[in-house]
């Protein structure tokens, strides 16, 4: 890893809203810069995509964003970040995703233009090399309309660019349901790293080349699959507390690479990023709750400069459609947050302790998000010289803050979930420091029919 050293030290300085590398938009948003933002995520209801109905797909993103950013201005919003998560058409189909930005975009304008309110596009493409089974992650024709959609999409007015990319996910995802923490390390700090240094290298390049932000990526195939199977109880919190820590190394690479943040906000590797890097973070709570169940809904937000949620279909509620009313819940928790900033460092770290206060303690992966974890964590995560070892490192802080936390008689786990503490020790210091030892180690253990080492330098 590039980093070595924490760019935020001290828990009480990893705060909501200020980041010591605030990015600065083309509207005027300054993310990290004093004050935090809402970043609404959307989608469409159930529907059939194609060419027949692209009118009515085109009309409901535009009555999104029209609907939204009415709110916004209602509510004296001072900045707004629309989210827009390609869906799996939209992508294969460049000019679908493309035509879609022009048309947010044209919204996003008219609002500044006329009212002065400012408001960005993130554009989020799928990455649909998870679509093809063993992945081809260098070599798939379907990069192609991937990377046409990101640089099209800029073109169009798509100014943030983050994608939650699956490199490593075709072992992935049986390891967790195995709880085999060993091959999601391989998974995450081997394969997740080589193919994010392979494809932020790209995305950065066409930021770069038009002006626009590389913000960053997020494990949320990795760490959210984990949680939501946690929450499903197949698998222990634990174990998903833990794969939550080990996705950092991978997600940061996207910075090292050379992207500026903000980060995506569905991994929740945020904090560990903002500190290590110092770049400002998107984060999604309790408002997620339209599409996953989860057990970090305010701690979540104890240190995010931008405040999400999960995407929302475009239905009608009782008080008007769904993207609309979740505009106005994430604009009035930002407006706490930034009243206490406004208030200065002690009503801040007051709002922020019992955000903390109020889920630390319920679920082991809430723990590890809180500010004096998240720099502990921090520090085992950048000491080692390899992926690999900063993996393990972080893993076992994570570990012994957890046992610490049960032994205080602070977090209460059943004896399922105990059980699994020394097995989960053991096997991470089986993994050596250096990569290619631990790659020749777990090699022989892998099926090989199911990924293709090739396609990851290896």
């Amino acid at each position: 890893m590039k980093y070595k050293n924490l760019v935020i030290n001290n828990a009480a300085d990893l705060m909501f809203g200020i980041a010591p590398k605030p990015v600065t938009t083309r509207r005027g948003l300054v993310i990290g810069g004093g004050q935090v933002y809402t970043e609404l995520n959307f989608t469409l209801p159930t529907m059939t995509i194609d060419d027949s109905t692209l009118p009515k797909v085109y009309q409901h993103y535009r009555d999104i964003a029209e609907g939204a950013l009415a709110r916004a201005l209602d509510m004296e919003t001072q900045g707004v970040v629309l989210e827009f998560e390609t869906l799996l058409e939209m992508t294969k189909t460049p000019k679908i995703g493309i035509e879609i930005v022009k048309i947010l975009n044209e919204i996003c304008e008219d609002y500044y233009q006329k009212y002065g309110l400012k408001s960005e596009i993130r554009l989020t493409p799928n990455d649909l090399r998870e679509f093809e089974r063993p992945a081809k992650q260098r070599t798939s024709a379907l990069l192609e309309p991937m990377m046409k959609l990101f640089e099209q999409g800029m073109l169009a007015g798509g100014d943030l660019l983050s994608i939650e990319s699956t490199g490593g996910k075709e072992i992935s995802d049986e390891a967790l349901m195995m709880c085999d923490i060993k091959t999601e390390v391989f998974a995450l700090a081997v394969l997740g790293v080589r193919d994010m240094q392979f494809l932020w290298g790209k995305i950065v390049n066409l930021a770069n080349k038009h002006g626009k932000i590389a913000a960053g990526d997020t494990a949320c195939g990795f760490g959210n699959t984990a949680m939501v199977l946690a929450e499903k109880k197949y698998i222990p919190k634990v174990f998903a507390a833990l794969v939550r820590v080990i996705s950092v190394v991978r997600t940061i690479v996207a910075i090292e690479e050379g992207a500026v943040g903000p980060d995506k906000d569905c991994g929740y590797e945020g904090p560990f990023l903002k500190a290590i890097t110092g770049t400002p973070i998107s984060m999604e709570g309790k408002t997620s709750a339209c599409a996953h169940l989860s057990p970090l809904g305010n701690i979540a937000g104890a240190c995010a400069d931008l405040w999400s949620n999960e995407s929302v279909q475009n239905i009608k509620l009782l008080s008007g459609m769904a993207p609309t009313v979740y505009m106005e819940q994430l604009e009035y928790d930002v407006r706490l947050m930034n009243e206490a900033l406004k208030a200065g460092t002690a009503p801040s770290h007051i709002l922020q302790g019992l955000m903390v206060s109020s889920d630390i303690y319920t679920d082991p992966q809430a723990l590890v998000l809180a500010p004096e974890n998240v720099i502990r964590i921090s520090e085992e995560l950048v000491k080692g010289d390899s992926y690999v070892a900063n993996a393990r490192n972080g893993a076992l802080k994570a570990l012994d803050i957890i046992e610490d936390a049960l032994q205080s008689g602070k977090l209460k786990l059943g004896e399922n979930e105990i059980a699994y503490l020394p097995l989960l020790r053991d096997e991470l210091n089986t993994i050596p420091d250096n990569e290619s030892d631990f790659i020749e180690m777990m090699l022989p253990t892998l099926d090989q029919s199911k990924f293709i080492p090739k396609e990851y330098g290896l």
